[in-house]
Protein backbone atom coordinates (compact mmCIF):
# COMPACT_ATOMS: atom_id res chain seq x y z
CA UNK A 1 0.00 0.00 0.00
CA UNK A 2 1.38 3.39 -0.93
CA UNK A 3 0.71 6.23 1.44
CA UNK A 4 1.97 7.88 4.54
CA UNK A 5 1.14 7.58 8.20
CA UNK A 6 -1.22 10.30 9.40
CA UNK A 7 -2.17 10.98 13.01
CA UNK A 8 -5.67 9.68 13.77
CA UNK A 9 -6.15 10.16 17.54
CA UNK A 10 -4.78 9.67 21.04
CA UNK A 11 -4.99 6.12 22.43
CA UNK A 12 -7.36 7.33 25.18
CA UNK A 13 -9.91 8.32 22.52
CA UNK A 14 -10.76 4.65 21.83
CA UNK A 15 -11.50 2.53 24.91
CA UNK A 16 -10.40 -1.11 24.97
CA UNK A 17 -12.98 -3.32 23.29
CA UNK A 18 -14.53 -0.49 21.28
CA UNK A 19 -14.30 1.26 17.94
CA UNK A 20 -14.38 4.90 16.88
CA UNK A 21 -14.72 6.64 13.55
CA UNK A 22 -12.01 9.09 12.50
CA UNK A 23 -11.20 11.20 9.47
CA UNK A 24 -7.62 10.60 8.42
CA UNK A 25 -6.35 12.54 5.45
CA UNK A 26 -9.91 12.92 4.20
CA UNK A 27 -10.64 9.18 4.52
CA UNK A 28 -13.27 8.00 7.03
CA UNK A 29 -11.92 4.98 8.92
CA UNK A 30 -12.95 2.84 11.87
CA UNK A 31 -10.29 2.42 14.58
CA UNK A 32 -10.53 -0.56 16.93
CA UNK A 33 -8.79 -1.12 20.26
CA UNK A 34 -8.70 -4.88 20.89
CA UNK A 35 -6.85 -7.13 23.29
CA UNK A 36 -4.86 -8.27 20.24
CA UNK A 37 -3.86 -4.69 19.35
CA UNK A 38 -4.98 -1.75 17.25
CA UNK A 39 -6.80 -2.30 13.96
CA UNK A 40 -8.19 0.01 11.29
CA UNK A 41 -10.72 -0.61 8.51
CA UNK A 42 -12.69 1.62 6.19
CA UNK A 43 -15.57 3.01 8.25
CA UNK A 44 -18.47 1.81 6.08
CA UNK A 45 -19.64 -1.78 5.70
CA UNK A 46 -19.47 -2.90 2.06
CA UNK A 47 -22.96 -4.38 2.31
CA UNK A 48 -25.03 -1.23 2.87
CA UNK A 49 -22.66 1.32 4.36
CA UNK A 50 -23.29 0.53 8.02
CA UNK A 51 -21.00 2.13 10.64
CA UNK A 52 -18.40 -0.54 11.41
CA UNK A 53 -17.00 1.41 14.39
CA UNK A 54 -20.37 0.86 16.12
CA UNK A 55 -20.31 -2.88 15.47
CA UNK A 56 -19.86 -5.82 17.81
CA UNK A 57 -16.13 -6.28 18.28
CA UNK A 58 -14.01 -9.34 18.95
CA UNK A 59 -10.23 -9.63 18.83
CA UNK A 60 -10.41 -10.97 15.28
CA UNK A 61 -13.52 -9.43 13.67
CA UNK A 62 -16.17 -6.74 13.76
CA UNK A 63 -19.85 -7.31 13.01
CA UNK A 64 -21.77 -4.52 11.28
CA UNK A 65 -24.59 -3.32 13.55
CA UNK A 66 -27.09 -3.00 10.66
CA UNK A 67 -27.16 -6.41 8.99
CA UNK A 68 -24.65 -8.55 10.95
CA UNK A 69 -21.99 -8.81 8.23
CA UNK A 70 -18.62 -9.75 9.83
CA UNK A 71 -15.21 -8.56 8.65
CA UNK A 72 -11.74 -9.73 9.64
CA UNK A 73 -10.00 -6.90 11.51
CA UNK A 74 -6.55 -7.72 10.15
CA UNK A 75 -7.47 -8.04 6.47
CA UNK A 76 -10.94 -6.53 5.95
CA UNK A 77 -12.05 -9.79 4.31
CA UNK A 78 -15.67 -10.90 4.77
CA UNK A 79 -16.29 -13.67 7.29
CA UNK A 80 -19.13 -16.03 6.35
CA UNK A 81 -20.75 -13.92 3.61
CA UNK A 82 -20.24 -12.87 0.00
CA UNK A 83 -19.98 -9.07 0.39
CA UNK A 84 -16.83 -7.36 -0.86
CA UNK A 85 -13.96 -6.83 1.57
CA UNK A 86 -13.37 -3.46 3.21
CA UNK A 87 -9.91 -1.94 3.15
CA UNK A 88 -7.65 -2.62 6.12
CA UNK A 89 -5.11 0.08 6.96
CA UNK A 90 -1.80 -0.35 8.80
CA UNK A 91 -1.67 1.33 12.22
CA UNK A 92 1.36 2.58 14.17
CA UNK A 93 1.46 3.60 17.81
CA UNK A 94 3.80 6.52 18.53
CA UNK A 95 3.98 7.98 22.04
CA UNK A 96 0.31 7.28 22.84
CA UNK A 97 -0.83 8.59 19.46
CA UNK A 98 -2.31 6.40 16.71
CA UNK A 99 -1.21 6.86 13.12
CA UNK A 100 -2.93 5.27 10.12
CA UNK A 101 -1.37 4.65 6.72
CA UNK A 102 -3.49 6.20 3.97
CA UNK A 103 -3.04 8.23 0.84
CA UNK A 104 -3.45 11.50 2.69
CA UNK A 105 -2.84 15.22 2.43
CA UNK A 106 -4.14 16.51 5.72
CA UNK A 107 -4.82 15.45 9.26
CA UNK A 108 -8.42 15.98 10.39
CA UNK A 109 -8.87 13.97 13.61
CA UNK A 110 -11.81 12.16 15.23
CA UNK A 111 -15.11 12.41 13.43
CA UNK A 112 -18.25 13.49 15.21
Amino acid sequence: MSGRFVRACHVDDVPLGEGRTALVGGLRVALFNTEAGWRCLDAACSHRGGPLADGLLSDASVTCPLHQRRFDLATGEPVGHECPAVAAHPVELRDDELYVCVDAREEVGLAA
